[in-house]
């Protein structure tokens, strides 16, 4: 075949798509919507459809056969609502915090870095993301035990009593920063931080100038100008922050084992179910759990009207 022929055969095809937009728009959207189909429901329709089998005690194999045992020993087990309780208070605490280091920061970067200033502090957020996220942990252990770079620091400035009677509080205390609840949520803000700066700061500047200066016009102050028109027009990149600092927390088990005194977290729990118990329908069965709480979130989140903006 020719290559003028090859051309005349290709725009013939290009013709006849282009004139049959039904024929355009499957073959746009067929392979996502079939990966979307198969891959990611599928995977969702196996995950429910293992929680109905069980695990003969005996031989360890899973029975393949519908039964509610799996669920009913779900919720006979006593430590599986406070993991998920805990789990929960963590994952808020997390999104909070994050929050609350992440909106100064993104607003400054929004509205008043410029140049090089700016690219080095978006800079700052994204190296982090460039490490390895077990080396970060890792060197987050040392830094918070009682030889770490933490205590030193504090030690020197006179503040070493301030970490004792934290440590010595109830849900927080340890031996040290590095096996209490305080060093774990330190740890899970600082690795999940970068995903709420740059949503709110792509919000932010999305915000026009020209709203500032008429609210400014028209005689509010600063502060009414931040409560009635950077916060609700930043909410939007606040809801998608949020979202993945709540939803990332909740499934987290590599955090829990490392740092914290090793109590369980629903992501370290199904992983304890899956990969040490050999118990798949228990790990399947507790897996819909953040699945859930995600599915309120996101209906919450949703009723804002946030997602409309993003």
């Amino acid at each position: 075949m020719t290559a003028v022929t090859k051309r005349s055969a290709l725009t013939r095809l290009s013709t006849f798509v282009a004139r049959r937009r039904w024929l355009k728009t499957t073959l746009l959207l067929g392979p996502p919507l079939l990966w979307l189909v198969v891959v990611y429901l599928g995977s969702l329709f196996s995950l429910m459809a293992q929680s109905f089998f069980q695990l003969d005690d005996f031989t360890g194999i899973v029975e393949r056969t519908f039964s509610l045992d799996t669920w009913k020993r779900f919720f006979d087990n006593p430590g599986n609502v406070p993991t998920a309780v805990r789990t929960l208070l963590m994952a808020t605490a997390v999104t909070l915090g994050s929050l609350g280091i992440a909106f100064p920061l993104a607003y400054y970067v929004a509205r008043y870095a410029r140049g090089r200033i700016k690219t080095l502090l978006v800079l700052g957020v994204l190296i982090p993301l460039w490490s390895s996220y077990l080396v970060r942990v890792y060197a987050w252990k040392t830094i918070l035990s009682n030889e770490g770079a933490v205590n030193w620091v504090l030690d020197h400035l006179g503040l070493g009593a301030v970490v004792d009677f934290l440590l010595g509080l109830p849900f927080i205390g340890g031996n040290s920063l590095s096996t209490s609840e305080l060093g774990q949520f330190a740890v899970f803000t600082y690795v999940w931080l970068p995903y709420m700066v740059l949503p709110i700061i792509s919000a932010i500047e999305k915000i026009p100038r020209s709203l500032l200066e008429a609210s400014s016009d028209l005689g509010a102050h600063s502060p009414t100008t931040f409560r009635k028109v950077v916060w609700p027009l930043a909410i939007p990149g606040v809801v998608a922050g949020s979202i993945f600092t709540f939803s990332l927390t909740l499934g987290d088990y590599i955090i829990p084992q490392i740092i914290g005194d090793s109590s369980p977290f629903i992501g370290l729990s199904i992983y304890l179910f899956q990969g040490v118990a050999g118990d798949l329908p228990q790990a399947a069965a507790f897996s819909f759990v953040p699945m859930a709480i995600m599915a309120v979130y996101l209906t919450l989140a949703r009723r804002t009207g946030a997602f409309e903006n993003l």
